[in-house]
């Protein structure tokens, strides 16, 4: 199955020499799937033309706001809107779970509470995940046809399903402990707060369920529909 990445956003460059860009982190956690892929990095104006160009989509994380007034996301937000009505599986990932939900109705905003970032509990389907987290953007209004899936005491709304076709996730399952390292050097000095890169820090080496979302989102994209 031919997998579409439309990538949002880039990995700093201080990490990408030795981690690669975003849509290099998802071929990793999917590998061994028996998936092959292909990337448009929509982020710099490039998009495929239509839904028919891969069996299944996924939408990568980003630095960029779902509600910044940036020339390529109302494009995007038709993309999205094209594959659900082709009937393609999608799934995205932090950005990619916030435009998804933007374009089909729901709500983005910059979350009061603030960041999250590092190793965070979530309880999905009934069961406990730990997934790195990086993001102060929430989904805070759902469209009418999300449900609810996962969530933790900071993200009401961190998993999503949309009937059986699109699946989106808050945390970064993608994200393992050296980049979050990178991140927090990288980016979040001076804007994160300390005490929460610290706590980031402090959990690197804790254990991760990123291959029990691997396998959910593989299952996905293959499930018959």
């Amino acid at each position: 199955m031919k997998i579409g990445i439309l990538q949002t956003g880039h990995a700093p460059d201080e990490i990408r020499p030795t981690h690669g860009d975003y849509t290099d982190f998802f071929q990793r956690l999917l590998g061994g799937h028996d998936f092959t892929f292909k990337t448009w990095d929509v982020v710099d104006g490039v998009f495929p033309k239509g839904p028919e160009e891969a069996g299944g989509w996924l939408i990568t994380g980003s630095k960029h706001g779902a509600y910044d007034p940036l020339p390529w996301i109302p494009p995007l937000e038709d993309l999205i809107r094209a594959i659900r009505n082709a009937g393609r599986p999608l799934i995205g990932i932090c950005f990619g779970h916030q435009i998804i939900a933007q374009a089909l109705g729901g709500k983005v905003e910059k979350f009061a509470g603030g960041w999250s970032v590092g190793r965070q509990p979530y309880l999905i389907d009934g069961t406990l995940h730990h997934l790195n987290a990086w993001h102060q953007d929430q989904v805070t209004d759902l469209p009418a046809e999300a449900q609810v899936i996962g969530q933790s005491d900071f993200c009401t709304n961190a998993v999503l399903a949309y009937g059986d076709q699109i699946l989106t996730i808050q945390p970064h399952p993608e994200f393992d402990p050296e980049t979050i390292c990178g991140l927090i050097t990288h980016r979040g000095r001076g804007t994160v707060p300390d005490d929460q890169l610290a706590a980031a820090e402090e959990a690197l080496d804790a254990p991760l369920d990123t291959a029990a979302i691997a396998h959910r989102m593989a299952a996905h994209f293959k499930a018959d529909r």
